[in-house]
């Protein structure tokens, strides 16, 4: 078992997705101290703050009221303090459009929400052992989007 943390936060609408998140990391074998954040103005001010420890991976749902996830990250790249701070883009959108959008803005990666708590489990298990340092400096769009099979 891992003995250092990574910090996980997750900026999401939905309640339900929240809680399906939280319970996925309560079975994967690290240890991950996972926060939330309702929207994408709560998820900024988060970001801003200097009393808290930065998340190593950020996952950004596209969809939210007063800031969608789109705005959120265009902000978090021109924030020299986040530059670090790997971020996937965890949406129920498998648009073309959106994929394209967020590949263009920086993400990381681009997750699929997966339909089932198993499925949900192996992704986020996929997504926390990555290498970061690799989707970091060598982005490329083959490799941008996460396809579990």
């Amino acid at each position: 078992m891992q003995t250092n943390t990574i910090y996980i936060l997750l900026a999401d609408d939905d309640e339900d997705d929240r809680t399906f998140f939280r319970d996925a990391f309560a079975e994967i074998k690290i240890n991950a101290n996972v926060n939330v954040v309702h929207d994408g103005e709560e998820l900024m001010s988060y970001l801003k703050r200097t009393d808290i420890i930065l998340p190593h991976i950020l996952f950004l749902d596209l969809n939210m009221p007063r800031k969608n996830g789109l705005e959120c990250l265009a902000e978090i790249k021109q924030l020299e303090h986040l530059n670090d701070m790997a971020v996937a883009i965890y949406s129920t959108s498998a648009s073309e459009k959106d994929i394209e959008e967020s590949f263009v803005r920086g993400a990381n990666i681009y997750i699929k929400k997966p339909n089932d708590f198993d499925s949900l489990i192996k992704t986020l298990n996929i997504a926390t052992t990555i290498n970061w340092q690799y989707h970091t400096d060598s982005l490329n769009k083959d490799t941008f989007l996460l396809r579990i099979e």
